[in-house]
């Protein structure tokens, strides 16, 4: 019995000696063939990640993605900063223009205007009485993004320990070159380079100096006779302080009875330091006719104190006029004629 017990025992081992050789030969041929064909060779996946967007980016929705523009957000930055510290605000730049669509960062210093003339002025690679530039930073100065994708931006404001205090004016713009590649008319063209800022109002604490006032009020060209509306007002503000003011207030509108017959809202506007800024707003109605007065009150924006002022106007439609005083003077004829007409008969 031993001696078919051994023979077959012996069968058995080679059988199983030979299928792992077998194996020891096909197994890596077939994983081989797995990773050419892009199976993976074994139960365990290594995933490599994308590399990261330079800022963090998100997708819009709506109809009014691709319309050939791009925003950028928030316009007005208004933050305080104590010397030595550092504050981080974000901007967003939303791409309505086309896909991988390239942006650039860039900061300049920014004044006020002498004559009131322009909000801001951009100074390019000058510094401005009020020097910020040196003073924001971001980690990435370019970035692309998608169409219908909005990129968030860290904005980082760092004031010095020896930070004088007062108002510090900059402007972080963002720009693209546009090459009116989806236009219909393929031809050569100058490319058009579009920047968009939000600008950047830094305030530091300490002793500064708030001041200003109400230079002057006029309609727009000292105009005092009108045929009809709209009445375009010119409200001229002066800062003669060190940091930026709001201003705001309202005008109310009176007729030659008194009679308050409009009212406009002056919303709160910037004026940068030794600085003028004007502020044009426009009132209008139906059937305007006489004598108006607009009365002019704006809140500088510090202390409570409020400057007044007053506008008188004449409103005479002359052709409404013309047309009224001709008809009244052809009934006029119309009845002399027929008074005339009828004395000659009773004489007759």
């Amino acid at each position: 019995m031993q001696y078919f017990i051994a023979p077959a025992l012996y069968r058995m081992v080679s059988v199983f000696l030979f299928i792992a050789i077998a194996l020891s030969f096909t197994l890596p041929v077939l994983a081989q063939e797995n990773e050419v064909l892009g199976a993976p060779a074994s139960t365990t996946t290594n995933i490599v990640s994308a590399p990261a967007a330079p800022y963090a980016v998100e997708v819009i929705g709506g109809a009014d993605v691709a319309v050939g523009d791009y925003v950028v957000g928030p316009g007005k930055v208004e933050v305080v900063v104590n010397p030595g510290e550092s504050v981080t605000k974000m901007i967003t730049v939303t791409n309505r223009i086309s896909n991988n669509r390239s942006f650039e960062l860039t900061v300049e210093d920014m004044s006020g205007s002498a004559d009131g003339s322009q909000n801001i002025v951009l100074l390019g690679d000058v510094d401005g009485p009020y020097s910020l530039r040196d003073f924001i930073t971001f980690p990435h100065d370019s970035f692309s993004i998608n169409l219908g994708e909005r990129a968030q931006i860290p904005v980082t404001i760092t004031m010095p320990p020896n930070a004088e205090p007062g108002g510090y004016y900059g402007a972080v713009l963002v720009s693209t070159i546009q090459t009116g590649e989806e236009e219909e008319n393929t031809g050569p063209r100058s490319p058009i380079i579009a920047r968009i800022g939000a600008l950047f109002f830094i305030t530091v604490p300490g002793d500064i100096v708030a001041e200003g006032e109400l230079v002057d009020v006029s309609t727009t060209n000292d105009k005092w006779w009108y045929e009809d509306g709209p009445v375009d007002i010119d409200i001229l503000f002066e800062n003669t302080g060190s940091v930026h003011l709001n201003p705001y207030g309202d005008i109310r509108v009176r007729n030659m009875f008194g009679e308050e017959v409009g009212y406009v809202d002056l919303e709160p506007w910037f004026v940068l330091p030794k600085s003028l800024r004007l502020r044009e707003v426009s009132w209008d109605r139906e059937l305007l006719f006489g004598r108006y007065t607009f009365d002019v009150r704006v809140e500088r924006g510090y202390d409570n104190l409020v400057d007044t002022a007053q506008v008188h106007i004449w409103v005479l439609p002359w052709k409404i006029l013309l047309g009224v005083f001709s008809g009244l003077f052809v009934v006029i004829l119309f009845i002399r004629f027929f008074v005339r007409t009828f004395e000659l008969k009773r004489r007759s």
